[in-house]
This record gives C-alpha cells, sequence and structure tokens, in this order.
C-alpha cells in the first residue's frame, strides 16, 4: 500500500530532523534505498558519507531515475523533489524502510544473536529446532545464508548484516511467505551503523564478548556497547501480544553481568562453568559429537567442540525463552549435521584428518585448536594454517599466533583478506606472535603467503593420524587483495590440496606472481 512522505519520517525522532523543504504529502510508491544504482521511481534515496563513498554525490543520478525524495545530512537547495535534511542518514535509513514495508518485524517473532563467537551456529541450531514445532515457519539471515520461508539465498562474502533497506526488504519477503519467526545475526558494525533500526526484536541472544573489530570500535568497552545496543532494543520494540521481551545471556562470558543488568521482561542464562538456568552436565565429547544433559534432559549433538555446547545451549534457552518444549529441542539439535565451514572435515581418502573452520578471532581460533586437540590421537600432530585481515584489529594479528604458537605443532602463517595493506608486514607481525612464545621459524611455524599453497604445504606435511586445520575463510566465497575480492574458498583449496595440487585462484599463487615478474 503506497505511504506519504509524511507516513515515513513520522517514524524518526523529531530532535533527528534538521530540516524538511517541499510536499510531504507526496506519495512514496517504491522502496526506500541508499544505493542510487538501486531507485525505483516512486521511491526514496537516502544520501549518507559512508566511510568511502558520499551517498550526496548522487542525488541528481536518484532524481534522474525518479526518486520521489531524498534524505540527507548536508544542506541542499534548488532541488526538484522533497528534501528531508537529517542529523545522521544512517540511523534512519532502517525505520523509513520498515515504514515503507509496513513494519514487517512487527508481525513476525525476532531473535537476535550477537557475539563474538558462535552466532551463526547458533541461529542455524535454533531454526532447525523450530523445524520440530508445528505451528511455526520459521526463517533467518545469517553470515552464511538468508531463509525466507519459501527461498534461500547464499550470503558468503564479508557482510554479517545487509544493509538496513536490504534487511528490511528481506522481513517484508518473509512476512509474505507467511513466516511466523525470523532468527537475525547481528553484528557490532551492522548495530553501531544502525543497520538493524526498525527491527523490533522480542529475544536477545548473546553468545560471548571477545577481542574483535577493535580497529572499527576503538577499545574494547565501546565493542561491548556496540553489542549491548540489541538488549537496549527490547524495550524500545513494539509488544506482540503474549511474547516476552527476554534476554539469553551466556554465564561464563567475563560481560554477563553487563548484559543481565540491562531491563527485559525476563533474563535467561546458560553456561557450562558458572551458575545458570541451563547448564550443561554429564558432557561427554567424542568425535564426531557430543553428549550433555540439561534439567535431566540428555541432548546428542552431531557438532564436536566443547564450544558448540555452548552454541548449543544458547539455542535451546532461546526456544524456552518462547515456550517451546524439550521434545523439539532435542530433535532440533540432534537433527544439525554439519554448519558449513564450521570445523568441517574434508575427506579425499587421505590418512590425516582434515578440517575448515572459520575462527578468525584469538577466542575462536583457540577453542578449534583446543577441539582439534580432542581429535588426535596421542603423539600425532596439530597443523595449523591461518593468517589475520588487513585493514582491522591489527593486534589480534600477534594473539592469534601466540595462540597457534601455544596449541599447534606446527603453524602456517598465510594471507586472510590483506585488503591495501603488505601481506608481508602483516605476516611478519604474526611471526612475532609466534616467537614470543618460543616459536622458532622453519621448525615450529612458517610463512606461506599464498593460501592455496599454504594448505597445500600443510597436507604434504601431515603424517598420518596428524589433523591440517584451515582457519579464518570458512565458508566465505571470497579473498581481498587491494579492493578486488578474488573467488576463494577454503574447503575447495582443502580438497585441491588433498588432490596433490594448490589451488591457485589469487594473486600471491606462484604461477601468477611469475607470469607477472
Amino acid at each position: 500500500m503506497p505511504k506519504t512522505l509524511h507516513e515515513l519520517i513520522a517514524t524518526i525522532r523529531a530532535d533527528r530532523i534538521l530540516s524538511t523543504s517541499s510536499d510531504l504529502a507526496t506519495p512514496v510508491t517504491a522502496p526506500v534505498v541508499e544505493s542510487s544504482r538501486e531507485i525505483q521511481p516512486g521511491g526514496v534515496f537516502v544520501a549518507r558519507a559512508g566511510g568511502s563513498v558520499d551517498g550526496h554525490r548522487y542525488i541528481s543520478d536518484a532524481i534522474a531515475a525518479g526518486a520521489a525524495a531524498i534524505v540527507g545530512e548536508t544542506e541542499q537547495s534548488n532541488l526538484p523533489i522533497p528534501y528531508i535534511r537529517v542529523k545522521n542518514a544512517a540511523q534512519v535509513l532502517g525505520l523509513l524502510s520498515a515504514a515503507y514495508h509496513d513494519f514487517p518485524a512487527r508481525k513476525m517473532v525476532i531473535i537476535g544473536v550477537t557475539g563474538t563467537d558462535g552466532k551463526t551456529t547458533t541461529c542455524l541450531l535454533l531454526h532447525s529446532i523450530f523445524k520440530f514445532v508445528s505451528d511455526i515457519k520459521a526463517g533467518y539471515i545469517s553470515t552464511i545464508s538468508a531463509d525466507f520461508g519459501d527461498e534461500s539465498l547464499a550470503t558468503g562474502l564479508h557482510v554479517t548484516t545487509p544493509g538496513a533497506d536490504a534487511i528490511q526488504a528481506y522481513l517484508a519477503l518473509m512476512v509474505e511467505a507467511g513466516v511466523t519467526h525470523c532468527i537475525l545475526e547481528m553484528t557490532s558494525h551492522g548495530l553501531a551503523q544502525g543497520r538493524l533500526n526498525g527491527v523490533d526484536i522480542d529475544v536477545a541472544v548473546l553468545t560471548n564478548v571477545m577481542h574483535e573489530h577493535l580497529d572499527y570500535h576503538g577499545s574494547w568497552e565501546e565493542y561491548r556497547a556496540a553489542k549491548a545496543i540489541m538488549f537496549r532494543m527490547l524495550q524500545r520494540s513494539w509488544r506482540k501480544l503474549g511474547v516476552d521481551k527476554v534476554s539469553v545471556i551466556n554465564a561464563d562470558d567475563p560481560s554477563a553481568t553487563y548484559f543481565t543488568a540491562i531491563p527485559a521482561d525476563r533474563a535467561m542464562t546458560y553456561g557450562l562453568e558458572a551458575r545458570s538456568d541451563f547448564r550443561a552436565i554429564e558432557v561427554n565429547i567424542h568425535p564426531p559429537g557430543t553428549r550433555f544433559s540439561v534439567e535431566d534432559q540428555s541432548l546428542d549433538l552431531r557438532l564436536f567442540g566443547e564450544f558448540n555446547i555452548a552454541n548449543a545451549l544458547a539455542a535451546l534457552c532461546a526456544a524456552q525463552a518462547l515456550g517451546i518444549g524439550w521434545e523439539a529441542i532435542r530433535a532440533g539439535i540432534a537433527a544439525v549435521k554439519l554448519i558449513p565451514g564450521r570445523m568441517e572435515r574434508i575427506d579425499e581418502g587421505q590418512n590425516f584428518i582434515a578440517v575448515v573452520d572459520f575462527a578468525h578471532t584469538p577466542n575462536a581460533l583457540k577453542r578449534a585448536l583446543e577441539a582439534g586437540r580432542r581429535m588426535l590421537r596421542p603423539g600425532k600432530r596439530l597443523i595449523a594454517v591461518f593468517g589475520s585481515a588487513g585493514l582491522r584489529d591489527v593486534e589480534k594479528r600477534r594473539l592469534m599466533a601466540e595462540t597457534s604458537a601455544q596449541l599447534a605443532d606446527l603453524t602456517v602463517l598465510t594471507a586472510e583478506d590483506p585488503r591495501t595493506e603488505s601481506l608481508d608486514d602483516i605476516l611478519a607481525m604474526m611471526a612475532e606472535g609466534c616467537i614470543a612464545k618460543g616459536g622458532v621459524e622453519g621448525e615450529t611455524f612458517i610463512r606461506v603467503p599464498d593460501r592455496g599453497e599454504a594448505i597445500h604445504a600443510a597436507c604434504q606435511l601431515a603424517a598420518a593420524g596428524d589433523l591440517v586445520m584451515a582457519c579464518g575463510k570458512g565458508h566465505e566465497q571470497s579473498m581481498c587483495f587491494g579492493a578486488v575480492e578474488h573467488p576463494w574458498d577454503d574447503r575447495e583449496a582443502m580438497r585441491s590440496a588433498l588432490r596433490g595440487s594448490p589451488l591457485r585462484t589469487l594473486p600471491t599463487a606462484s604461477e601468477k606472481r611469475d607470469a607477472l615478474n
């Protein structure tokens, strides 16, 4: 149903609007978007100053494409269509888009999941639980994919939380498909940038808060505060009949009390160590799965690793918050056999274990390597292959290398999205971390800049019964060098290496370097 411009801007607090011009009764007949390339006749273009591109430069393009109105931050004069000047365009985009789509999040139960590690696994475990409840039709938006109820879409690049306008369009598709419950991964970037504004959530789930993204947030405290935005959204969100606003928090996390102090109708906790509402006991970890008990209920988890028990606890706690019974919880958790790119075993008939995992933070790498140790027989070696991203948290490079130097028998340092930074400089910082923990280059760690050649080298060095683990990329389908995304998949790279040759799709591959020289 068409809206007027006045109806859309009514969702914005008055103190965020600096000025308006022209006719606010202008009908809006197409979506609100932040890309001038996506504007449709009758739509609204939101111009914002991005990190590398200023959207205000494209106002004329949006008008030429038939925009009905423009929302921006700078002073504009003599525009032929209405212009709304706001303090922060990024923060109002989601609100305007939600209003255009008739507030789709108010028509479903929304579960938000945030945390440094474990978000995707928690989302997919909860989605699996929902499948065993007859009156629930569930959708989700995660790092790996989006499920709209009747169709799905792969999302294998580097952005977990889509743009605010895309989120609202996805939610509208879910409403049309009859979805009753939606699970959203919510990153600290997405929350801080307002990409989740306009989403009315009902259950907020925290996995953990560890060292990550300090390049963007500036400090660990600011990073944690960005995660807390999701929990503060609970009380600001639209109240749906019969649905409480519930926070679900990892009691083992050092910040647990910080999050439980944020107001909610109920705060529920889970954990393996700390006292909590849902605590795992009688844990039996045995490759390739795990068995544990919660409240006298025995659960089988086919995912390996203690950290996945925590993810399962987060999912079952959220399910309990929504009144879902143990039968569906047990069935849903047991039904998940694989999370793409998460402790994913690759088998090409080799006599050693090969695993690809998304671990790209110090804590996630630690947990992955600890899980890897449990998969090995005494006397067998753990070989870790990983890098650290360019233009991102610099301190993480040293911490990850230190972690591997302590837990792996051999560390292979390689590329992971160097972007415009020097790959050699990144590897040098990581090498310093290995050396700081007693590592010896050429003995306990090596540098192989090309990731395909690094994974191949690790496989060549592996003996029968060893474990080769490639960490950091997981499910992702590209790697960034400069400003270009090159096709890349760690799982394909591992398969190629196991077959005897490195995957050579990156500019660092030796044959490509030779061609340039």
